[in-house]
């Protein structure tokens, strides 16, 4: 049960969608492993996979596929398996549906900004039930460069009509992290996905009495 405010602080809530509030862990390595395949590359072990996927200081076209930059096949095919493997692979964090129900009912505005495409992100929050939560989203495909840049940042902001000073970016990664710094967001860091900081939330029960507290 939540307790509504009258005055906010803040009028919007950013997020990172996995990592932060979708466990997509198995989904990203097998996309990731299944456009290897099509490209005759071996497939990456897991862990390096999940531990490379959101570190600003490499290239990941040539980490992952060994080109200098994504292609169209890469987007279809990552998408292609998203899209035949969601249902089964995907799924919420604990709690993830009852924060979001809440922040909503205390009149916060909800958006995503995600390294994902757009046509997965969209098949993935509808499956989950969660899309509808969201005001805007702005993914890699929507914006000239995706995070650290925080080209993607700005487009939520431009969608909700509120300044950089009234939102706060809730994300797992230093990519994250990193775009909230370019324009001087609030951050918040939560370590339930792919990260693991010693100074982040650790719970989404924490999470959500830090944004209420705003």
């Amino acid at each position: 049960m939540s307790t509504k405010r009258t005055r906010l602080s803040k009028k919007a809530i950013i997020f990172d969608m996995d990592g932060t509030l979708v466990d997509s862990s198995i989904t990203i390595v097998n996309a990731i492993n299944h456009v290897r395949s099509n490209l005759r590359l071996d497939n990456m072990e897991r862990e390096l996979i999940l531990e490379k996927v959101n570190d600003p200081h490499l290239n990941p076209a040539e980490f992952f596929y060994e080109v200098p930059a994504f292609t169209t096949d890469h987007e279809q095919w990552f998408s292609s398996y998203y899209t035949d493997n969601h249902k089964q692979e995907l799924q919420l964090y604990n709690g993830i549906t009852e924060l979001l129900k809440n922040l909503k009912e205390n009149g916060y505005a909800l958006a995503i900004a995600t390294n994902a495409y757009r046509g997965s992100t969209l098949e993935s929050l509808s499956h989950l039930k969660v899309l509808e939560y969201f005001d805007s989203i702005a993914c890699y495909d929507d914006v000239p460069k995706g995070k650290p840049s925080p080209d993607m940042l700005k487009k939520n902001l431009e969608d909700l009509k509120v300044s950089t000073q009234e939102c706060i970016f809730v994300g797992d990664s230093e990519r994250d992290l990193l775009a909230s710094e370019a324009i001087n967001m609030d951050y918040l860091m939560v370590n339930w996905g792919f990260s693991d900081y010693e100074d982040a939330i650790h719970s989404v029960e924490k999470l959500q009495e830090t944004l209420l507290d705003f």
